[in-house]
């Protein structure tokens, strides 16, 4: 990771070790993102990972800020959208996202993080990050309703029945449950049927 002779500043240092852990994450999933495959994968000695992140839960926290942000970065409105078609396409990318990176989402949302080792990894940052991404849907919720595209309400509390409704269909899919034919156009047909029961 450095050259000869040569220091690797704080910050990248701390940016290749999530990298490698990404990296080991989609490849290996949850149950592989450990400290020394890290160490392995980064080219550094365990310890070098434990002085950075303190624990692998540590380490956890961070992979979980990337995957936040990206789900934040993903799910943002399109600028030139109009108002009725903005919330659909956060929809939309909120689906790609999770289908497009399963392993982050599982690690995100799913069932293989017991509730120890998640209360244990969430730390003051991740919680930042994690409301900044729901804190995006509730702005589009706000957007819609500014334009009377969604009735007026609570955004944060409709962006939830949203994200309820939308997270329920992309967990099936992605669980390989889904019984019909075209999970494309029984997902939009959700999106649809969440727009019009809010409008």
């Amino acid at each position: 990771m450095t050259e000869t002779g040569q220091r690797t500043p704080s910050r990248d240092v701390h940016g290749a070790l999530v990298d490698a852990a990404e990296r080991v994450l989609v490849r290996d999933g949850l149950a592989g993102l450990t400290v020394r495959a890290v160490a392995g994968e980064a080219g550094v000695a365990p310890m070098g990972v434990y002085n950075r992140f303190g624990s692998k839960d540590g380490l956890v926290a961070a992979v979980l800020v990337r995957g936040f942000d990206a789900l934040a970065a993903a799910i943002s409105g399109e600028d030139g959208e109009p108002p009725e078609e903005r919330l659909a396409g956060c929809g939309r990318r909120y689906r790609r996202f999770a289908l497009g990176s399963p392993q982050h989402y599982e690690a995100m949302f799913g069932t293989a993080v017991s509730p120890a080792a998640r209360a244990a990894a969430t730390t003051a940052e991740l919680a930042e990050h994690a409301g900044a991404a729901f804190g995006v849907l509730v702005t589009e919720v706000s957007r819609a309703m500014d334009a009377g595209v969604l009735r007026r309400d609570d955004p944060a509390e409709t962006a939830q029945v949203i994200w309820s409704a939308v997270h329920g269909a992309v967990t099936l899919e992605l669980a390989g449950v889904v019984q019909v034919g075209n999970a494309d156009a029984t997902y939009e047909r959700l999106l649809a049927t969440l727009v019009a029961g809010l409008s």
